[in-house]
């Protein structure tokens, strides 16, 4: 018995990095996964992977700068198993642009696909909760939703608002759905390396009590977690994990 047998998950940016390694963990304890990115070569790697392992998992292509995104994602979720049990809004999008030389362009993307994705997307998904009467949002932010010197300004204002949208949805969406968050410091993704890797984290990892960076399947445990009755009287809360980073 896995822990979400009979459980449906949409995991958004789920193609690579914490979000595929969310996948596959929710995958191997029994949920319906929905797999959803912008690459369809990886999206098909990562569902047969899920179903060479004896999992049940599609894809959906989607742009998240593309907010019409969010009704195809959920339209293909409810048109393959009638149902959502579990959203986590992973994708996200980096932003090393300086204050002087953003532009409106990239600070709408950014917004657009780390935070208004997560708002449509959990609109849909909490009507169809709140009729079953249960549910589990996860919302990934960032320790640069904590700092200002974890981003610069379009991404770290993204993850400061994914913090306060998470807090805000809670306490609209209860008692029926509980909704949490995650601030990740350095995990090794795609992301981490485009900004340049591990090298790029040396100030991050020496104040770190634990001197490494983090592993996406220790993101997809946390997301677990947040997404069975272990966390029943959890909700509102952004937990770090970031191995001890500030504390």
């Amino acid at each position: 018995m896995g822990q979400l047998d009979g459980k449906v998950a949409i995991i958004t940016g789920s193609t690579s990095g914490m979000g595929r390694d969310t996948a596959y963990r929710f995958a191997a304890e029994g949920a319906k996964v929905v797999v959803t990115g912008r690459n369809e070569e990886r999206a098909k790697a990562a569902v047969d992977k899920i179903k060479a392992a004896g999992g049940e998992a599609i894809y959906v292509i989607a742009d998240t700068t593309d907010l019409s995104s969010a009704q195809k994602i959920f339209d293909a979720c409810m048109n393959a198993y009638g149902t959502v049990d579990i959203l986590i809004n992973n994708a996200g999008m980096l932003s090393l642009t300086p204050f002087l030389d953003l532009t409106m362009e990239e600070w709408m993307n950014v917004l657009n696909v780390n935070v208004t994705m997560a708002i449509l997307l959990g609109q849909l998904c909490a009507r169809e909760m709140k009729k079953k009467g249960a549910g589990h949002i996860v919302n990934i932010s960032s320790v640069a939703g904590t700092s200002a010197r974890w981003g610069p300004t379009a991404y770290c204002t993204s993850k400061h608002a994914m913090m306060g949208l998470t807090k805000a949805m809670a306490r609209e969406l209860g008692p029926e759905i509980h909704v949490n968050g995650i601030c990740p410091g350095a995990i090794k993704t795609a992301m981490l390396d485009s900004a340049g890797g591990e090298a790029a984290m040396t100030g991050m990892i020496e104040m770190s009590p634990l001197h490494r960076c983090g592993e996406g399947s220790e993101i997809a445990s946390t997301c677990l977690f947040l997404s069975t009755a272990e966390s029943s009287f959890i909700t509102g809360q952004l937990i770090r994990v970031d191995g001890g980073v500030d504390c």
